[in-house]
C-alpha cells in the first residue's frame, strides 16, 4: 500500500463516534492538500476491507457527496444514528462535527 493511501486509512479509522471529516482535510492530513479525490477512491475501494467508518466523511460543505439515493439515505442514517444533526439545507454544521484531528508527535528519546 503506499504512503499517502496508509495515512488516509489511518486518518479515516480515527474519526470517532458522532464525528466528521471532509475529504479535503484527510488528504491534507495525509500529506496531499489536493488529494480530496483520492481519498475519495480509497473510501471507494478499501471501506470493506479495512472496515472504515466511510459515512463519516462528507464534502467541504457538510454535505452528503453520494448521489445514489439509497446509498445517500444509508449514510445520513448511520450518521444521525450517531448523534450528528442536518439543517434545513441538509448540511452539517461542521463547526460543531467536524472531528480535528491530532497527530501524535513521538520523540526519539534514545
Amino acid at each position: 500500500m503506499e504512503p499517502f493511501t496508509e495515512r488516509v486509512v489511518e486518518i479515516i479509522k480515527g474519526i470517532p463516534t458522532g464525528k466528521v471529516m471532509t475529504y479535503g482535510q484527510i488528504a491534507t492530513l495525509a500529506g496531499s492538500p489536493r488529494g480530496a479525490r483520492q481519498v475519495v477512491r480509497i473510501l471507494h475501494t478499501l471501506s470493506k476491507k479495512y472496515k472504515l467508518p466511510w459515512h463519516r466523511v462528507v464534502n467541504i460543505k457538510g454535505e452528503i457527496s453520494i448521489n445514489d439515493c439509497e446509498s445517500h439515505n444509508v449514510q445520513r442514517m448511520f450518521l444521525e444514528n450517531e448523534g450528528i444533526k442536518f439543517n434545513e439545507h441538509n448540511s452539517i454544521d461542521l463547526n460543531e462535527f467536524q472531528f480535528k484531528y491530532l497527530t501524535k508527535i513521538i520523540k526519539n528519546t534514545s
